[in-house]
């Protein structure tokens, strides 16, 4: 994985004024779209787009300062006109193309990437490999903005709007494994960008074939491989540093690769205030 990631960052340094063909990379390295970019998200910091447009706006920095027409270094860096340029030049550097040139600044170049192998997993992690049915997973959804770090106070609200009865009454519809009330993040975008969409799901698995009550939200799940990873500590800390494990050092070591699909988060067992938890993460996987 850490030689193919290299490999995306040698294709975008050598394309940097071309529309990338980041489905096409993936494919030649034997890989796919969804998992290069999940990975690179989670390995690199920032999604692969936000890479990209980084790169293009400190090389593109030189052309501005070096003169030439405006309009020809846009058109250079693909884009179709100055002021589409000029916002994309704003968002990097927090000045446009003008004022740099007149100023000499300011500027803020993004390195080139090289990512490198480290020795870590001195803690082992605890994982098992499920092959599951197809199962649907019904309850209350809503959409919500993805934080990388923290509690999402989205969430949080969300479940504190539904009665304490209704808690019971989910638990009781679940039929399938992961079982008991879970904590389901679906519709992520590939990048993993902070800040960007998902549909959080607060409910339970049931078998495919049942008939859930019309008032809840059902995401089917088709069958398929997902890999268990346990995990014990601080809430919501302990979770969120078992997923950023999962990228820097489960994926690069295992012959699996993220596929299309929800995560789900079982909590197994938890102190009364929810400081800490044990609970189990569902991630869907193929082999790679």
């Amino acid at each position: 994985m850490i030689a193919d990631l290299n490999r995306v960052v040698d294709v975008v340094e050598a394309g940097l004024g071309d529309e990338l063909d980041i489905p096409g990379v993936a494919r030649s390295l034997g890989t796919t779209e969804y998992h290069l970019r999940r990975m690179f998200s989670s390995l690199a910091g920032m999604p692969l787009s936000e890479y990209i447009r980084r790169r293009r706006m400190a090389v593109a920095a030189a052309d501005v300062l070096g003169g030439g027409d405006l309009l020809g270094i846009a058109v250079r860096y693909g884009y179709g006109s100055s002021e589409a340029f000029g916002r994309a030049f704003r968002s990097v550097h927090g000045a446009g193309p003008a004022e740099v040139r007149r100023d000499g600044g300011p500027l803020r170049t993004q390195p080139q990437l090289r990512f490198r192998l480290t020795v870590e997993g001195k803690e082992s992690m605890i994982n098992r490999i499920a092959d599951r049915p197809s199962f649907l997973l019904v309850g209350h959804a809503a959409r919500v903005p993805l934080i990388h770090r923290g509690v999402n106070p989205h969430i949080q609200a969300h479940i504190a709007s539904l009665p304490a009865t209704e808690h019971d009454r989910l638990k009781a519809l679940s039929t399938a494994e992961p079982s008991g009330l879970l904590q389901v993040s679906a519709d992520v975008d590939p990048d993993y960008a902070e800040g960007s969409e998902l549909t959080y799901l607060h409910g339970v698995a049931v078998a495919e074939g049942s008939t859930p009550p019309e008032d809840l939200d059902v995401i089917d799940v088709p069958s398929g491989t997902w890999a268990v990873f346990r995990v014990d500590g601080a809430y919501p800390d302990a979770l969120q540093e078992a997923w950023a494990a999962t990228a820097s050092e489960w994926f690069p070591s295992n012959p699996w690769r993220l596929r299309p699909g929800p995560s789900i988060v079982a909590v197994l067992d938890r102190s009364p205030d929810f400081a800490t938890a044990t609970c189990e993460l569902w991630l869907p996987v193929e082999r790679s």
